[in-house]
């Protein structure tokens, strides 16, 4: 299981990858959303707002502390959140797979796919 810290890497390390995207690209399909992750096997969210420049404003909180419902809402655990930070895991077949579970409006899905 990875630790709270390995998580907040992983979701630096997927920051960074969006930063690196073509600036044109990332126009064309990031629109600012709040974005929770959900990482069951430690009991804790990552909230944070996913913008043009990557994800910002990272905090994390216990799961069981409420908080504002994001608009896009991403459960794995711990090492399945590490696995697809470093591209060792196909988002995708993790999706199908119900490894990782994804809660968004079809919209975002669609932008999303194209970005990941």
């Amino acid at each position: 299981m990875a630790s709270i810290e390995q998580c907040r890497e992983a979701i630096d390390r997927v920051s960074e990858r969006i930063a690196k995207v073509d600036p044109a690209d990332r126009r064309k399909h990031i629109v600012e959303r709040s974005v929770s992750v959900i990482v069951s096997d430690l009991d804790a969210v990552f909230d944070m707002r996913l913008t043009e420049d990557g994800l910002r404003d990272v905090s994390q909180r216990a799961a069981a502390d409420p908080g504002q419902r994001a608009q896009v809402r991403i459960t794995a655990s711990s090492d399945d959140l590490v696995e697809l930070a470093e591209d060792r895991l196909d988002f995708a077949k993790a999706m199908l797979s119900g490894r990782v579970k994804l809660d968004a409006g079809f919209g975002d899905l669609m932008r999303l796919r194209k970005l990941l």
